[in-house]
């Protein structure tokens, strides 16, 4: 038993009583004080008011005509913490349960080690809002520079995702990275995978789009020698590699749906089965990351719900670079710096009157825009002064084009800033003047984007 949470109630509000059994056998064990069971909302707020629990864990369909999300709505405004039991898969309830501002989700069937680790990340961010302190501002002092290396900024945005990096970082639950392209997930992935108990162990990167379809498979769970034509020596999978340590599955909304099943079960299961062998443990944390908004690829049927919320269990959204202008200035002169010492060119540093140009531009590309465009300036300075910044949109048109674009979809930016790119290289994919370069990207990975996002090469050629 653990005697830390001996004074913490927890009700329960499911209308299955085999599940809510179990969660009460969880909760016990861990050493939580659990109240009585309720199956409906009026049960709920009876119980509620006579136990005064800490926190809930809240189914959303209930006996009677109120719901889960009724209920939230209730505890978030008595200031009362909750974690959603389950969803359903339509956009509109997910969408809702998501706007009553819950700590979190849990899937069936409940796993001991989700479920207590989600109560503490819960009830640790609660005492926060309790006690006044924002988790969107607080500064993470307590690891040293190295473990947040590359990490520049100290935006409120970006003081918001360092705090939820230091509260996930040593734990083993899973995180949802959130972001345009080029905001810098990997690199938010690659700095929770230091702060882990598992940071002595690899953290094995997986571009999901860059991955050939036919080979998708055999890359992620590895394959026995013989198993299918050309298959002459035997592969060892992405999850294999990573035993012990993490994998990161960067751009997981291109993950097919039959694969998206053998992932859940490495979630669930921790198991693999490599292609003409047999099943194997493997010991991994799985971080993902995309640029996609995966409830509307949930309700198109594209992404799987239960993976959804195994993969949910602690998002992180980074903000884009043009809502975190106070880090603009920052991030160009790391980035100057770093091209300054590779070229080895004197320090290069920007004119006063380039910057107002940098913060009025909007950068659909994000930071990876950024950073190429300081690339190329550090080549065309003058004495080691930056005098003028090439962007790829010179019109004003263009300008405020993309300003407008704030309001749009990530899609939309991302659709806009692949354009202009390809407008600039005059269609060329390859080579040291062509758009994947320009990007930052793998060509593979470029073609797959403008495939989903409905991009025709041969308009630029």
């Amino acid at each position: 038993m653990n005697y830390k949470y001996m004074n913490t109630k927890i009700l329960i509000v499911e209308d299955q009583f085999i599940e809510a059994n179990n969660l009460r056998i969880i909760l016990r064990k861990a050493g939580y004080a659990v109240c009585s069971l309720a199956s409906s909302v009026a049960e709920a707020q009876k119980i509620k008011k006579e136990e005064k629990p800490d926190l809930v864990l809240l189914d959303i369909r209930l006996q009677g005509k109120l719901t889960g999300i009724d209920l939230a709505k209730i505890l978030r405004e008595e200031n009362i913490a909750f974690i959603f039991l389950s969803a359903n898969s339509s956009k509109e309830v997910l969408n809702a349960a998501k706007a009553t501002r819950p700590y979190g989700f849990l899937v069936k069937p409940f796993r001991e080690k989700d479920v207590l680790v989600s109560l503490d990340v819960a009830l640790y961010l609660h005492k926060q809002n309790q006690q006044g302190i924002s988790a969107d501002t607080s500064v993470p002092k307590d690891f040293s520079d190295d473990m947040f290396k590359d990490i520049i900024g100290n935006s409120p945005g970006m003081m918001a995702v360092l705090n939820n990096m230091k509260i996930v970082g040593n734990s083993e639950i899973s995180v949802l990275i959130l972001g345009e392209s080029g905001t810098g997930k990997e690199l938010v992935a690659q700095c929770i995978h230091r702060l882990s108990a598992r940071a002595s162990k690899p953290c094995i990167v997986v571009n999901c789009a860059a991955l050939p379809a036919n080979l998708i498979e055999s890359e992620l769970f590895g394959h026995e020698k013989g198993a299918f034509t050309g298959a002459s020596e035997k592969r060892i999978g992405k999850f294999e590699q990573g035993n012990g340590g993490t994998v990161f599955l960067d751009e997981i909304g291109e993950l097919p749906l039959d694969l998206q099943v053998k992932l859940l079960r490495v979630l669930q299961e921790k198991e693999i089965e490599p292609i003409g062998g047999k099943k194997k443990h493997v010991d991994v944390r799985i971080i993902a990351a995309t640029n996609r908004k995966l409830e509307d690829e949930v309700a198109a049927g594209r992404f799987r719900l239960d993976l959804y919320y195994r993969l949910n269990v602690f998002p992180i959204s980074l903000p884009p670079l043009r809502e975190r202008k106070e880090d603009l200035v920052l991030l160009a002169n790391h980035f100057l710096q770093q091209f300054s010492k590779k070229e080895k060119r004197p320090e290069t540093k920007l004119a006063n009157h380039v910057i107002p140009e940098l913060l009025n531009y909007s950068w659909p590309g994000n930071i990876r825009e950024l950073e190429n465009l300081m690339a190329r300036s550090v080549l065309l300075a003058i004495d080691g002064v930056v005098n003028a910044i090439q962007f790829p949109f010179s019109s004003q048109n263009d300008t405020e084009t993309l300003i407008k674009s704030g309001t749009r979809t990530i899609h939309d930016n991302e659709r806009e800033y692949i354009m202009s790119i390809l407008k600039k290289c005059q269609g060329k994919l390859h080579g040291y003047n062509g758009a994947a370069k320009m990007m930052d990207i793998n060509v593979s990975t470029l073609r797959s984007r403008m495939k989903k996002l409905g991009i025709e090469k041969a308009k630029y050629d």
